[in-house]
């Protein structure tokens, strides 16, 4: 049995190593120039000038899967995978009434060979739509109800069969008693149009559980293996997803997810990642959160073009009899979703994959009472995410281990990965910003070397190349915005465009600052044992300002 569980109390030295690696190579990057500065100003300006040149071609890259990544977007939303689930029904005679047909929808040919193959297999190989049964899980603190009726109405508005459709609302007893009042009247309001609508009240100060997300859906779901148990339900027909209750699913994204899980051959060993983007009320709040907003959908779109470094994050679908076998997610850290996908990839010895789903689920950004509360708690949900870098000693240990359960050079990649792409968040926005002077304020005999004396403009230069990828941002960020609210005028639009002036501060203040918190808290061994849920407020009906 393969042990899956975060340590609790002492860890052990190399654990702890593990635990420290990030911030010390954080840390360890930004000293190095300073130190190179005072020995030798001209490998300070080579060492700088590698990181940078290596991020310029990082650009380039996650620029080419942002444009390609949206159209593919486009695309897949607009096919018919309602029809194409359909068609999983009878694959012989939906082959021999498509076979020869030509479409410009994406996955056409892919959905043709989907039926022959299915049509050659063996009875009971691939399950039928009518088999399977998709269930929401969708956890909640305290928010108010105008916050999550809309979520729940966004998933009876898909064009999934309602008689397959399960939904879990998922509250906390430490909530109040607000959130279980919400939780009754969703429940007399919603539980007649799905399959069935359930609520499932998580107790708070279970033992071995950190406050968080994962304790509450983990309940939910063992809640969920007795349900089934007792409809005669197979755990092998089931899709779980978990939503926030402020997520609004694309209308097609069961039949997709379901199609999916159909035509893939070892369903068991994958999960289904859809695009996250924080678009819901972006008209509505400030400027900050605007851009760390949409550079974090851009992110996630990036993300769907690479298969190869795709993660779990946010909402994301995994098989019942996957979950039910790992007992679900786990209760040990505030980052469940993204540790979903190392403890289900060392259960299955590595054999697992995410597989991304080209529609979007729609999220909010982050938006308070007041401008000052939603600053904080953005930084409060960054710092949070950034905690993932707790998933490094996790990876480590067992990578590292003699008794590893998965390949080596393909657990190491992975790990050199997850480790880079901390080190990234946190560094990499302050000597971008600032690397370029360092050299010339702390060594009077820089200036005398014509190399290091022109590297602010240098520095300049190659931020004005990268900027071609912030101009295809912004391009692009007008393509995820849903229609501008009545309240606002036009002039709002211009707002949107200038508001990218302050990527390079949210880069610094935000993302970098969050990561070095979260990683310093792991060098001193102070763990975030604790979920700050991130206040959800609706805007008023008032035009905001900023």
């Amino acid at each position: 049995m393969v042990d899956l569980e975060i340590p609790l109390g002492k860890r052990t030295r190399l654990y702890r190593f593990l635990e420290m690696l990030p911030a010390i190579i954080s840390y360890g990057a930004i000293i190095t120039l300073v130190v190179l500065s005072l020995v030798n100003p001209l490998l300070a300006a080579i060492y700088l000038l590698l990181i940078i040149l290596t991020m310029l071609v990082k650009v380039v890259g996650t620029t080419t899967h942002m444009v390609v990544g949206r159209l593919r977007m486009d695309q897949a939303s607009r096919v018919d995978w309602r029809s194409r689930l359909e068609d999983l029904e009878d694959p012989h005679a939906a082959y021999s009434r498509l076979y020869g047909s030509t479409s410009t929808h994406i996955g056409h040919e892919q959905h043709l060979e989907n039926l022959r193959l299915m049509s050659a297999s063996e009875p009971g190989f691939f399950p039928k739509p009518s088999q399977i049964y998709n269930v929401v899980i969708m956890p909640a603190y305290n928010e108010p109800l105008e916050v999550i009726q809309p979520a729940v109405q966004a998933v009876l508005d898909t064009t999934y069969d309602k008689k397959h459709l399960i939904v879990i609302f998922a509250y906390e007893e430490r909530g109040g008693a607000g959130i279980k009042k919400t939780a009754e009247t969703l429940k007399k309001r919603y539980q007649s149009k799905f399959h069935s609508f359930h609520i499932v009240e998580h107790p708070k100060d279970l033992p071995n559980e950190v406050i968080g997300k994962g304790g509450n859906i983990t309940h939910a779901g063992r809640w969920l293996k007795e349900y089934l148990e007792e409809q005669n339900i197979a755990f092998s027909d089931v899709i779980v997803t978990t939503m926030d209750c402020d997520n609004k699913p694309h209308k097609t994204y069961f039949d997709y997810l379901t199609y999916e899980y159909i035509a893939r051959e070892d369903r068991k060993h994958l999960s289904y990642q859809p695009v996250c983007l924080f678009t819901n009320n972006i008209w509505d709040v400030p400027a900050p959160m605007r851009v760390v907003a949409t550079g974090n959908s851009f992110w996630n779109i990036i993300s769907s073009m690479r298969p190869h470094t795709l993660r779990n994050f946010a909402s994301h679908a995994q098989p019942m009899d996957a979950l039910v076998e790992m007992d679900f997610w786990s209760v040990r850290t505030i980052v469940e979703d993204g540790h979903q996908y190392w403890r289900s990839y060392f259960y299955f010895g590595g054999n697992y994959e995410v597989v991304p789903l080209h529609v979007p689920i729609y999220q909010d950004a982050v938006l308070s009472g007041t401008y000052v509360k939603t600053l904080k708690a953005q930084f409060i949900q960054l710092r949070r995410w950034a905690y993932g870098a707790s998933d490094v000693p996790y990876v480590g240990v067992r990578v590292f281990s003699f008794q590893r359960n998965v390949p080596f050079w393909a657990g190491f990649t992975r790990f050199v990965r997850l480790l880079d792409g901390h080190i990234t968040l946190a560094c990499v926005s302050i000597l971008v910003a600032f690397g370029g002077w360092i050299p010339l304020l702390l060594n009077g005999e820089a200036a005398r070397s014509m190399a290091v004396h022109e590297l602010p403009d240098t520095i300049s230069i190659l931020q004005r190349v990268a900027m071609i990828g912030l101009v295809a941002m912004v391009f692009t960020s007008f393509k995820l915005l849903p229609p501008r609210p009545a309240r606002y005028k036009r002039s709002r639009s211009v707002i949107m465009v200038l508001q990218w002036v302050l990527m390079p501060v949210t880069a610094i203040v935000y993302s970098s600052a969050a990561a070095f918190y979260s990683q310093t808290r792991l060098f001193f061994g102070k763990y975030l044992d604790k979920f700050d849920v991130t206040e959800k407020t609706l805007a008023t009906g008032k035009a905001k300002k900023h």
